[in-house]
């Protein structure tokens, strides 16, 4: 049975400003002081990227338990890496983000050239959970600073890169471009009755025009004039890494994901699936969604981009295919996707009311982003009463 009055508060994070636990809540604050009558059913989103294990951990409540394992970070510095235990399905399964071990946002780690960083606290971290006898894991792929083909994650799963003279080679690719073989003899056995999988939402091949190193490798630090090389290495790597495992995924959609770690994990096992999906499950969104009158969803900024499985776009659909209807609050929106967005969405709308500068939108954030639920539930307030008197 639908309830007039149930509103679903699933924004992902507003980056830079609030996580989306905390845009829920200011979402939650507004909603209801614009319509006093309603109850809210709040269920923060992610993508895979960080904040997924916040969110995650948020909707599971007490049978979710966080940790910490101290690993290396991509430049090498240790991290104190994030991790949570929930049950899925009735299995306990590791959740975690490669953004807990080489964010972008880690200035430790992005003081270290592109070229020297490595994924290997990631696969320090798994081995860590294998040890503690977990065999379920969801990885979030998003923020991640490094290029190295998701070497250093095998790396640390006990798969040896060697040199041309048998020697073990540092796995960034800086060290993959002098790689003449591989040996999985050793890649940890427990992996085969682990379940993987992958969160991300982007579908790039590990290598060419579209691969890790030419879309994404700029913003971490590869300068243009060495996309070409990387690439190539990463190439190569693939080629002899392949031999070793039995397995060929480079050109699967995803490896390019997190700079190739998305290949790396499928080379393991894993599965690719959209981290937006995998996280509307984890929080019950479907659930949630089911006889509500409303939702609200958003994130920092909406573009042609968000249409692409972003957490926006999961919770329209879902939304949509349960009869309920859903806006978008965001930061900003772009003005040439507005009309794409408008399709999927019964109304969008952008912080803030009047001229305002970046800074203090994003220092403002949570109030701005109140007043603005508080007016649009003002206005579907409205309607509820008009459409309870007809």
């Amino acid at each position: 049975m639908a309830d007039r009055s149930s509103v679903v508060i699933a924004p992902d994070s507003f980056k830079g400003s609030l996580s989306a636990p905390d845009a829920a809540a200011a979402i939650a604050a507004g909603v209801t002081r614009g319509w006093p009558g309603a109850t809210t059913r709040v269920r923060p989103m992610a993508d895979g990227g960080e904040g997924t294990l916040d969110a995650v951990l948020r909707a599971s409540g007490a049978a979710a338990t966080r940790g910490a394992i101290d690993v290396e970070g991509a430049g090498g510095a240790t991290v104190h890496a994030g991790y949570g235990i929930v049950d899925h399905a009735g299995v306990p399964t590791a959740v975690l983000e490669a953004a807990q071990v080489v964010a972008i946002t880690d200035a430790a780690g992005m003081s270290v050239p592109v070229t020297a960083r490595s994924t290997f606290g990631l696969g320090r971290q798994m081995r860590a959970l294998l040890d503690r006898g977990v065999r379920h894991f969801m990885i979030g792929l998003g923020g991640s600073s490094t290029n190295d083909g998701g070497a250093g994650l095998i790396a640390a799963l006990g798969v040896a890169l060697l040199d041309a003279n048998g020697r073990n080679l540092a796995p960034t690719p800086e060290g993959l471009a002098h790689l003449a073989s591989a040996d999985a003899a050793a890649l940890d056995p427990r992996l085969k009755s682990c379940a993987i999988t992958i969160m991300s939402d982007v579908n790039n091949p590990l290598t060419g025009t579209r691969g890790a190193t030419a879309i994404f490798g700029p913003q971490k630090g590869v300068v243009r004039e060495r996309v070409a090389a990387i690439d190539g290495t990463l190439a190569r790597y693939a080629t002899i890494v392949e031999r070793a495992l039995g397995r060929r995924v480079a050109d699967d959609p995803g490896a390019g994901a997190a700079g190739g770690l998305g290949y790396a994990l499928m080379l393991i096992g894993g599965t690719m699936r959209s981290g937006a999906e995998v996280v509307a499950d984890l929080v019950s969104l479907d659930d949630a969604l089911t006889g509500a009158a409303w939702a609200i969803t958003g994130e920092g900024r909406s573009d042609a981009q968000t249409l692409l499985s972003k957490g926006p776009a999961v919770v329209g659909a879902r939304a949509r295919a349960k009869g309920v209807p859903v806006s978008l609050l965001s930061g900003a929106i772009d003005a040439g996707a507005l009309g794409e967005l408008n399709a999927r969405f019964d109304g969008c709308f952008a912080l803030p009311a009047g001229p305002a500068s970046l800074d203090a939108c994003v220092r403002d954030a949570a109030t701005l982003i109140g007043d603005r639920a508080e007016a649009m539930a003002r206005v579907f307030a409205a309607g509820v009463r008009t459409t309870a008197r007809s």
